[in-house]
């Protein structure tokens, strides 16, 4: 498995974020076989090797990325460098046949610190190999700010992008987080994580399921 990334075991997922109403609700009718997801490459400064995970819900209708190492900071000694932490993963869904997916929304979660003026930013895009990226979903923190944060990108069921059908596409996930320190209380260091230690803490991408044409 590319970049040291690890596959792990069944995780439960909550949708936080209701789809509107349609004839056949996007997890009405998932795959009845076991997807399985390949992490083909990771890049970024978010995700050093061996610092993510990726697990599949039982039902298929989700995968959850758990990350241990992303962590973004300003302010008081933090390195110049660390303000920004992003990370690319590129992944090989492998979908049974007759079916194709697309990623109905995503729920982000971690903790920030940020001192009085200081900023913060969560931002995220998807896109299908050979397609063009979508625009960044982007979500903005201020502080002062101490505690748990969480963030949800959702698309209507007519704006999903569905993967090409009979064609093995890899699809790729970017995600960013950016800390300012602002001028307020330079000295002192806020930050930003989207990562868990424990394995409580996960990015969860729910997934909607249609079958293909003809199929």
């Amino acid at each position: 498995m590319a970049g040291g990334l690890l596959m792990s075991g069944a995780v439960a997922a909550l949708l936080t974020t209701a789809l509107p109403a349609h004839a056949s609700s996007p997890f009405d009718n998932p795959p009845p076989d076991k997807i399985v997801i390949d992490v083909a490459t990771v890049n970024g400064s978010g995700c050093p090797a061996g610092t993510a995970a990726v697990a599949v819900s039982p039902d298929n209708t989700a995968f959850t990325v758990t990350y241990s190492a992303y962590l973004a900071q300003a302010g008081g000694n933090s390195d110049p460098t660390a303000f920004r932490k992003n990370c690319q993963l590129n992944l090989v869904v492998h979908v049974p046949q007759g079916f194709t997916y697309a990623i109905a929304s995503a729920d982000y979660r971690g903790f920030a610190s940020l001192q009085r003026g200081a900023t913060a930013t969560q931002k995220a895009s998807y896109y299908f190999q050979g397609s063009s990226n979508t625009v960044p979903r982007t979500h903005p923190f201020n502080g002062p700010y101490n505690d748990d944060w969480q963030a949800t990108d959702s698309t209507d069921w007519a704006q999903l992008v569905w993967a090409p059908c009979g064609v093995l596409r890899n699809f790729n996930i970017n995600t960013e987080l950016r800390v300012g320190a602002g001028t307020a209380s330079p000295d002192k260091v806020s930050f930003m994580t989207m990562d868990s230690t424990d394995g409580d803490i996960s990015t969860v991408y729910h997934m909607a399921w249609k079958q293909c044409p003809n199929s």
